[in-house]
């Protein structure tokens, strides 16, 4: 096997190399390098298709663990329906619209707070866009900063050990 073919490697060197290459990687981060150090150079280890709550967490939690990590995202931005259009939007948008439902309705009033509120729809819309602007960055900070590979296109499974992603430029690319 390529592991067997990595740490048994005779010479005067091969001790030393084993201290800095098998030591301070766990088993599953020595494996992972030392089927990198005998591939042709365009394989990864894992291919994650979605950069949702799963994809994302599994694509930094494997990068983490030593393995080389490409994270395939159809969509511009990182997060999945989730960040972008769903949980969090709406999170957003029904937070400011309680707000808005107790200030109108004398909720706040019955508490000493008199106002009387008008609906500024366009803020609402801002401040909803901020908080996923601010969520998906910050994935793509943790991207980076686990050094993930992130490309953006649509990812088919086409067998075994094979990704092909059609990018967004109309290019494919087989990993």
């Amino acid at each position: 096997s390529h592991v067997d073919r990595l740490v048994a490697f005779n010479g005067p060197m091969s001790s030393l190399c084993r201290q800095i290459l098998v030591r301070p990687l766990c088993r599953h981060q020595f494996l992972a390098f030392a089927s990198r150090a005998f591939s042709s150079g365009n394989e990864v280890d894992l291919v994650v298709i979605g950069s949702g709550p799963g994809g994302y967490v599994a694509a930094i939690k494997a990068a983490q663990l030593g393995m080389k990590t490409i994270c395939v995202e159809k969509d511009p931005t990182f997060g999945g329906t989730c960040l972008n259009v769903g949980c969090i939007p709406s999170k957003s948008l029904l937070n400011n619209s309680h707000y808005y439902h107790m200030a109108k309705t004398g909720d706040l009033n019955n508490r000493g707070v008199e106002v009387k509120p008008t609906l500024n729809l366009e803020k609402m819309m801002a401040a909803k866009a901020g908080a996923v602007k601010a969520l998906t960055g910050g994935i793509a900070l943790l991207f980076k900063a686990n050094k993930v590979q992130p490309i953006n296109g649509v990812g088919t499974i086409v067998g075994p050990n094979e990704v092909s992603v059609k990018k967004t430029d109309g290019s494919t690319e087989n990993l």
